[in-house]
């Protein structure tokens, strides 16, 4: 009995040192969680059942349990890298088969695609052609480089203050091409539906009674009448004796495209917070809604998950949402290597939801989650396991003693 329980103590030892050593071997890998061995005892089975003077069997390893703690969170220099913060896995396609991990340190790979060092795909929602994130069925993210389409300017809103000390021209009648026979304007570049910028700028002519006469010309070309026809207004500001804007927006511009644009160019001007005061002339805001083509210059992701791009033209568009998976019981996962889970009868399925929500974590890009061993503990519990293999040795040295003992009586 002696040398089964000491060679059973040896065999648990070995094994306590082995999950040990698996723990220090990858405290540097990311996402990895150690492992802790629990034992329990081994009793013999008797017909005469329990007694007071029953003697344990040894021991035996119960399980082999992984903790699922959160690990430290480091700073990186790559923007694909992403830990989560808190309750969660990320979800991965291994040719087609769902794979878990904590490992978020993500590249593009030749087609657009969100892998990790083994290939494996990023699921998620991915979008739809308006660029809404569509949470219906998971998807391999995949990145498109696609140009973003241009935006066509359809509002034009200006925050302007003409100066009621101004005086009326003395040159008449208005002409875009000399600055006597106007007070002030201003420009502001427009995008046709190709993309095509185009320059619309405005002219402003006191009537000397707290009206003014508003011109355009887009591209140099005057806006609503050929010269040499009369100049014609494109809408007169009316203000109160307060200099509150009262009538003469806003205005809609018909504007006429010759290259190849949707033609004409529908354009809303509106003037809401212009004033006339006793000061200079100034513009405080000029908008307009319309953009140019962009290239997808970068991205970035967010801690909900949603994948940004930002294009050349200034604008951003969604292009994906990560989704986190969690189990009703993590330690019924079975480990696969290459810090990878896959799921089983005694995890459950997997809870598929967004950062954030119900009891998943928060995401933190350009970061990476570290190892949760603990290494001084480690080191502390490899010495434990030496003593305890060591102990064991000399109860199998303590009975072959005692069996020579017996064996040489006479």
């Amino acid at each position: 009995m002696g040398f089964d329980s000491a060679l059973s103590g040896l065999s648990a030892a070995s094994q306590d040192l082995d999950v040990i050593g698996n723990n220090v071997a990858n405290s540097g890998t990311v996402g990895f969680k150690q492992s802790q061995i629990q034992f329990s005892d081994v009793y013999a089975n008797t017909l005469a059942g329990n007694t007071s003077l029953e003697v344990g069997n040894g021991v035996k390893v119960a399980q082999v349990e992984q903790q699922f703690t959160q690990g430290t969170i480091t700073a990186s220099q790559n923007p694909l890298d992403v830990a989560i913060n808190g309750n969660g896995f990320f979800r991965l396609s291994s040719n087609g088969t769902p794979v878990y991990s904590r490992n978020g340190q993500f590249q593009l790979n030749n087609n657009g695609y969100l892998v990790n060092a083994n290939g494996d795909k990023l699921t998620g929602y991915p979008v739809n052609n308006n660029g809404t994130i569509a949470t219906g069925a998971l998807g391999n993210l995949q990145i498109s480089s696609a140009d973003m389409a241009p935006s066509a300017t359809t509002t034009v809103t200006a925050g302007l203050n003409l100066d009621a000390s101004s005086t009326v021209p003395t040159t008449t009648p208005f002409n875009y091409n000399n600055p006597a026979s106007y007070n002030n304007s201003t420009a502001v570049t427009t995008y046709d539906s190709l993309g095509n910028t185009h320059n619309l700028q405005t002219y402003y002519v006191t009537n000397g009674t707290g009206s003014w006469n508003v011109y355009a010309t887009l591209d140099g070309t005057p806006v609503g009448y050929t010269p040499p026809a009369a100049p014609v207004p494109i809408t007169t500001l009316t203000f109160s004796s307060a200099g509150a804007l009262s009538s003469g927006s806003p205005v809609t511009l018909s504007l006429p495209l010759t290259d190849g644009a949707t033609t004409p160019m529908s354009v809303a001007l509106n003037y809401a917070g212009t004033t006339q005061y006793g000061a200079s002339f100034g513009v405080n805001s000029t908008q307009q809604n319309g953009y140019t083509t962009g290239q997808l210059s970068n991205f970035s992701i967010g801690s909900n998950g949603i994948i940004t791009g930002n294009y050349t033209n200034g604008q951003s568009n969604n292009l994906g949402q990560i989704a986190l998976a969690n189990f009703t019981d993590p330690n019924g996962l079975q480990s696969i290597g290459n810090n990878e889970w896959a799921q089983t009868q005694a995890s459950g399925p997997a809870l598929i939801g967004i950062p954030g929500s119900a009891a998943l974590g928060t995401l933190q890009s350009s970061a990476i989650e570290s190892s949760n061993v603990d290494l001084t503990s480690q080191l502390v519990d490899m010495i434990t396991a030496q003593r305890n293999y060591q102990a064991n040795a000399e109860t199998i040295k303590t009975e072959d003693a005692i069996t020579q003992t017996l064996m040489s009586l006479r």
